[in-house]
């Protein structure tokens, strides 16, 4: 098993983390509702409580704290002692995309269902790219016996547009883009596909890029796993949180194996980069409730913001 160290426990559900200058992490706590900040001396403080289902978390070019919040799941405790989702939440509050003030914790909506012609039903994980508007991913929602098809989409920061660039996508999860800016990766979870997609304007892919459309599989591995969320590496290569035979998988970007790195927790869901050199992984054990740093080999990638 890999070294790791214990940066929080007690967590519901962790997903999203955001690490910051002065080594604290920003993360969601999905099945809380809320966003904590873990500082590394082990307190913690709560940034916002946005309710529903916050997820993925990002830095917009304002300063502000952009979230894609998935509208809530159920949860229930497996005999094991994990938390697991367990499908759309009884009281569901609907997909949205959240700008949060991490200083005074206000939360603003700036686009929910149906604004721009969009379907929003869980959006799940987001990045920005270097020209300000940020891509992010639709899960959707499982109820029993259906699943929604949904898709991949760029916003601006400002709350001036909402595009549905790639559809169907199936059940996306992770996000990233490659170090250039011109590849955009998506994981998706219950196919644990690693697709890419080429950039050819912000905003834009090639919607001819594979046989299949826009995507081209880039990698997909055996066994019991799949995939949740993602970043890149300094170097290019996409770290995918792998659900199942629990790790992160390591892919170059020509779509090889370069490590597993293994961890505790079956449901192990995000990871992101911090301190000087980013060279100290921190990674979400959503199952467990805890936040582990992993002294990593490469550096992550430097976010737009």
């Amino acid at each position: 098993m890999t070294d790791f160290t214990v940066v929080a426990s007690g967590l519901r559900f962790p997903e999203g983390p955001v690490a910051m200058p002065d080594g604290s992490v920003i993360l969601v706590e999905v099945a809380g509702g809320r966003i904590t900040r873990c500082f590394p001396d082990g307190t913690r403080t709560t940034v916002a409580t946005p309710g529903g289902g916050p997820n993925g978390l990002a830095f917009g070019p304002d300063g502000k704290l952009y979230c894609c919040n998935n509208g809530g799941f159920n949860f229930h405790e497996h005999p094991s002692g994990l938390l697991i989702p367990n499908g759309q939440a009884d009281d569901y509050s609907g997909g949205r995309i959240e700008r949060i003030d991490i200083e005074t914790g206000a939360v603003e909506i700036l686009y929910k269902d149906g604004d721009f012609g969009g379907v929003l039903r869980g959006p799940n994980d987001i990045v920005f790219d270097q020209h300000g508007g940020f891509w992010f991913t639709d899960h959707g929602k499982n109820r029993p016996r259906e699943r929604d098809v949904t898709g991949i989409f760029y916003a601006k920061a400002d709350g001036s547009h909402l595009e549905e660039v790639i559809f169907p996508s199936e059940n996306p999860n992770g996000i990233g883009l490659s170090p250039d800016g011109n590849t955009l990766y998506a994981a998706e979870t219950y196919t644990c596909r690693l697709m890419a997609f080429r950039i050819t304007a912000p905003g834009k892919v090639d919607q001819a890029g594979g046989l299949g459309g826009a995507g081209i599989p880039l990698y997909r591995p055996a066994g019991y796993k799949f995939f949740d969320s993602l970043g890149v590496e300094e170097c290019g290569n996409i770290c995918v949180a792998t659900i199942g035979e629990s790790g992160i998988s390591v892919i170059s970007p020509a779509g090889e194996l370069v490590e597993f790195v293994s961890t505790p927790d079956p449901l192990t869901t995000n990871i992101c980069w911090g301190g000087a050199d980013r060279k100290t992984a921190f990674v979400t054990l959503s199952g467990t409730g805890q936040l582990i740093a992993i002294p990593w080999a490469r550096p992550g990638l430097k976010l737009a913001y």
